[in-house]
């Protein structure tokens, strides 16, 4: 299986990353043999730097990863014209599996990334190849990057190694900052059909076809949340519960109770995560700075500090998962509200909520368009709201009062 066929419904920007690993690939071959730096040719699909953009689940990181595989392959076969990526190979196995000495992929769990890991981002940049091809960072959320860390970042984007390449993923090219973005070659990647992503689920993953229709559709493309709903019953009754809450906001009670449930739901998946990870987290930290043994052991004098910072940034990275169930949860009601528009219009698109057709119709016959239109625009502003760092309890409420009054 070729590292391209995981990019689904992304044949324009697969044939874009092909022609340009082809182009990388006989460069580094024509480096070896000359046993030194080689110009690029005039012409050359090969560049430094690359951005990736599009909406959340249409692959950026997939693209990325995909595309950092055919830059470390090593397959035989492309003496004898095959193009490099072929997915078996030890570069290409090893890079997509996260385990290649000369592949940084870097994704955070946390709010933001600062200066002081764009800056060992950075050191590493500068460094030859161990034993790959490339030297290839991977840098999964560069919208998360703060000020500061960008304008670390520029440098080395600005004068790159010889033989190193950025490959950065945003939702949009708006996310990044001007300086960086104009350094580097855009690809944007577009949502794949849902009849793609349903093929994907049953080829794949053994999803049965017609819940995978089913998810495909209810998540618009989103291939990463269309998996996690067909193999997690969990998230599709957590997705049920969310969709309900239309018909629950009828008073103010049911406004501030709605509020209340869908903030202790992204508090459990906090927890969840925290349950799976943190204590596992403490645990290598306090035997890696030689606590005694046991839970309860005293740390060795002057390893407080470290124990600190990996508290602090457990709670950033509950803070973050937070936030981002409370989105998902935010999108979907966003999705629900689009088709009670749809329907109200006479729309003969299917809806994607089809399993919530019910509800779908009892909201599309007691309002208005206008009002519908009111109450995504609620949601829209509780998204921004949360940015803004608002506390979340407020500012769900101020939605759910807001989709009351419609």
């Amino acid at each position: 299986m070729a590292v391209w066929d995981d990019l689904v419904g992304q044949d324009r920007v697969t044939e874009q990353l092909a022609a340009a690993a082809r182009d990388a690939d006989a460069l580094v071959t024509a480096a070896e043999s000359a046993d030194g730096p080689v110009e690029a040719p005039a012409g050359s699909r090969m560049t430094h730097a690359w951005l990736f953009t599009g909406p959340p689940g249409a692959g950026r990181a997939t693209a990325a990863r995909a595309f950092a595989a055919a830059l470390q392959c090593v397959s035989p076969d492309r003496a004898y014209g095959a193009g490099p990526g072929c997915g078996f190979c030890d570069g290409c196995h090893t890079t997509l599996v996260g385990t290649h000495a000369d592949v940084e992929i870097v994704r955070t769990d946390l709010l933001s990334i600062g200066v002081k890991e764009t800056r060992e981002l950075v050191r590493r940049a500068q460094l030859s190849p161990a034993g790959g091809r490339w030297q290839v960072i991977v840098l999964e959320d560069a919208d998360r990057l703060t000020e500061g860390a960008g304008n670390v970042l520029l440098k080395a984007v600005e004068e790159p190694a010889p033989r190193t390449v950025w490959l950065l993923c945003a939702p949009s090219i708006e996310d990044v900052l001007p300086t960086i973005r104009s350094r580097c070659r855009h690809l944007t990647l577009s949502t794949p059909s849902a009849a793609a992503v349903a093929d994907v689920l049953v080829r794949r993953d053994g999803v049965e076809p017609e819940l995978a229709a089913r998810v495909a559709s209810a998540t618009q493309g989103h291939i990463g949340r269309a998996r996690r709903l067909a193999t997690d019953e969990r998230a599709r009754a957590r997705r049920a519960a969310v969709l309900k809450l239309p018909l629950r906001v009828d008073d103010m009670g049911g406004c501030l109770k709605a509020a209340q449930e869908l903030i202790d739901a992204a508090a459990e998946d906090a927890k969840q995560v925290a349950e799976e990870v943190d204590a596992k987290e403490t645990e290598e930290l306090r035997t890696a700075l030689g606590a005694a043994a046991g839970t309860g052991g005293r740390l060795p004098r002057g390893t407080a500090g470290a124990m600190k910072e990996l508290q602090d940034r457990q709670k950033r990275r509950s803070t973050r998962t937070q936030r981002d169930s409370l989105d998902l949860a935010l999108t979907e009601l966003t999705g629900f509200y689009r088709d009670v528009l749809a329907i109200q219009l006479g729309s003969r698109v299917a809806p994607a909520n089809a399993d919530a057709r019910d509800a779908l119709d009892r909201i599309a016959s007691g309002s208005r368009p206008e009002a519908t239109l009111r109450r995504i625009e609620a949601i829209a502003a509780c998204r921004r709201a949360l940015d803004r760092n608002v506390a979340p309890l407020l500012a769900v409420e101020a939605m759910t009062v807001a989709l009351r009054a419609g």
